[in-house]
């Protein structure tokens, strides 16, 4: 019987209102007291049971086995037996029924599939194709893959916000039973079909590309690129534009020709901006002239992004939260720079000037310069350094102590060096939240000095950056603020009192959210004697053999030494350590929903060609079959769409801009 359409209040302007209106039409689902629906609430299994014993009338195929959990008299007792009986709903091994869980997506899929019995008349012919209708198809369970591949086929699977995201694990709402419903309902002819772009249309058979899973060995290969001081670039101060990308474009070719993967660039090396700021002035150590912007005008940032993604080069932008200026020798600073803007909250510290980390003013300045390159550029990662509170000085203690004395008047009790490590790690989980909020596949960074305390390990002497530089790096493991950590082991192999090996082992020991360690290697000192060309070979060795510790990359400092190839490093690298090309790592603790393959693949006379990327692809894969293994050849970036290739067996896998890669469309080539 269909009865006139209630008006519920809260879904005049929703995705599943005429779902919704049909269903409740037919006296299948209402609503709340009020006159609402509440579409975004999710479902127990006892709603669900209720929901589905109104929906179809089925023959019973099965007797009733009373669960221990729903009581006599209990309010959906008769439509769990109900719904039990028909099979579509069953119960746990440990004979519960769980009637107040809630009911997944996936659930009610294999729900409507059992009980409609519609595999009898589909088979689940999609069933090694999901993954090209789902992004998130390694999310589906193992016993329900059929049974999502007949859905699929049977036009049941509703998808909201994204279709191609089918999120089977997630509480299914009351919009999305629904949905489901009625579609079943549609594909047992028992109701007209409503238009809805949210509705997954089941491919043709054919009509998908035949894919294969392939992939690599990961592996984050970074330098960094220091601007200050004009350390690796540009290579002095107010040099001509023509010169300054010139440069710049050697550096980026150096490091695509040893396969490197990530540029660290130094973007704030003062309070200052390697890039077009309304907060912070031009760079000194670009123009020559704190607050003189590039003539003829460019963006550097902006151009280093471009010419580093056409490498497949993630860019890293590089911040120093804290520093003012690295010599008093130097010219001073200009408008709108902090020293200048708010003088109180800068200090001298040396020959050099340092902002107060425990006043708000600094604070908020470190965090909006920050958010607003993530929400004006196209990087991959935020980095900060080990700069923080200020390495010591002899006899001198940093001059904060009016900050301090307002904080304990407004109550604080944190010790001196308590109260300093909060200000450092309330920055750090800031810029965590506020980075992902603003990108969300944007990563953050942190390399601290590599020894957090001496005696962790045992026999580790030197500096203590969390009583000195009030960093508390381990912290930010343990809490899971960062993705990565690149500690400074600027040490030798056998220098037993700052050992690499020791110092990188303890790191990955310490790392309970399972984040990722890039080591940070010293190339300052590559002279041949002390320091080898065989060390860091050994290094970057020692790395790889603790993958399995989430070791996964080096990050070399800096890029002088490439661009000097002292002691043939450069070369070496180029043939020898970094023989393959390699993606950087993903994040399984951010996004590890692939991409969907590309598309339009197709191949004539020894020629690949494909369609364009969508926003989000970062660069596509190239893979070359050989015997049972599929090997990387190439990393192409985004903008390409063809590839001339030699006879053989190859996949093309799409990677976003978390790295992760899609399934690979095969093409044989003759």
């Amino acid at each position: 019987m269909v009865t006139s359409s209630p008006q519920f209040s809260d879904i005049q302007d929703h995705w599943a209102r005429l779902f919704i209106e049909a269903l409740a039409r037919r006296g299948i689902i209402s609503g709340f007291p009020n006159g609402t629906f509440r579409p975004n609430q999710s479902m127990t299994r006892a709603e669900f049971a209720t929901i589905i014993s109104k929906a179809f009338v089925r023959p019973v195929k099965r007797k009733y086995v009373r669960f221990v959990d729903v009581p006599s008299g209990y309010w959906a007792g008769a439509a769990i037996v109900n719904a039990y009986e028909r099979g579509f709903i069953s119960g746990f091994p440990d004979n519960t029924f769980r009637p107040t869980n809630r009911i997944s997506k996936v659930e009610v899929l294999v729900s409507l599939v059992s009980g409609l019995e519609v595999a009898a008349n589909i088979k689940p012919h999609l069933q090694t194709s999901l993954s090209q209708i789902y992004l998130d198809a390694a999310q589906i369970p193992n016993y329900a893959t059929d049974d999502i591949a007949v859905a699929t086929s049977a036009g049941m699977v509703v998808n909201y916000p994204n279709i191609k995201l089918l999120n089977p694990n997630g509480a299914a709402t009351r919009a999305d039973v629904a949905a489901f419903i009625y579609q079943a309902l549609v594909y047992q002819d028992e109701a007209p079909a409503i238009a809805s772009s949210y509705i997954v249309v089941p491919p043709k058979p054919g009509t998908l590309p035949q894919t294969v899973k392939v992939s690599h060995q990961r592996e984050f290969r970074g330098a960094w690129v220091a601007t200050v001081w004009n350390s690796d670039w540009p290579s002095k101060p107010g040099l001509p534009v023509e010169q300054q990308q010139a440069e710049l474009r050697a550096i980026l070719d150096r490091m695509q020709a040893m396969k490197l993967n990530a540029l660290i660039l130094q973007v704030r090396p003062e309070g200052d901006a390697f890039y077009a700021s309304q907060l912070e002035p031009w760079s000194y150590w670009l123009s020559g002239a704190q607050g003189k912007a590039p003539n003829p005008f460019y963006d550097p940032l902006e151009y280093a992004i471009a010419q580093s993604h056409q490498r497949n080069i993630e860019l890293h932008a590089w911040f120093n939260p804290y520093r003012a200026k690295v010599s008093t020798k130097l010219p001073p600073n200009v408008r709108p720079h902090l020293s200048v803007t708010n003088p109180e909250a800068v200090y001298p510290w040396g020959n050099q000037l340092w902002m107060d980390p425990g006043l708000k003013v600094v604070q908020d300045r470190a965090y909006n310069v920050i958010l607003d390159v993530v929400r004006r550029y196209d990087i991959d990662g935020v980095h900060l350094d080990d700069y923080f509170y200020p390495y010591p000085i002899e006899g001198k203690s940093f001059p904060d102590d009016k900050t301090y004395a307002a904080y304990q008047a407004s109550g604080g009790k944190l010790s001196l060096g308590d109260w300093r490590r909060e200000n450092v790690n309330q920055m750090v989980q800031r810029l965590s939240t506020g980075i992902k909020a603003a990108k969300s596949h944007v990563k953050f960074g942190i390399s601290p000095f590599g020894i957090y305390r001496p005696g962790q390990p045992p026999q580790i002497k030197g500096l203590d950056a969390y009583s000195v530089l009030y960093a508390d790096s381990k912290k930010w493991l343990e809490q899971g603020w960062i993705d990565y950590l690149a500690p400074q082991l600027y040490w030798r192999i056998d220098q037993t009192a700052q050992s690499y090996p020791v110092l990188l082992k303890w790191w990955t020991d310490n790392n309970p959210k399972e984040r990722h360690i890039y080591a940070g290697n010293n190339l300052g000192q590559l002279d041949g004697k002390a320091w080898n060309l065989e060390e860091i070979k050994k290094q970057v060795q020692i790395t790889r053999n603790l993958s399995d510790n989430l070791s996964l990359g080096n990050i070399f400092f800096s890029m002088e030494a490439f661009t000097q190839n002292r002691q043939g490093i450069y070369d070496n690298f180029k043939t020898s350590t970094y023989t393959q090309p390699a993606l950087v790592p993903n994040m399984s603790w951010r996004d590890t929903i692939p991409p969907a393959p590309p598309a339009g693949v197709a191949v004539k006379d020894g020629k690949l060609t494909w369609n364009a990327a969508n926003p989000d692809i970062r660069s596509w894969t190239l893979y070359k079959q050989n015997g049972s293994t599929w090997t990387l050849q190439r990393i192409l970036p985004a903008g390409t769409t063809f590839a001339t290739l030699e006879p053989g067996k190859y996949a093309l896998s799409a990677v976003d801009k978390m790295a992760n890669e899609s399934g690979g469309v095969l093409v044989s080539v003759t």
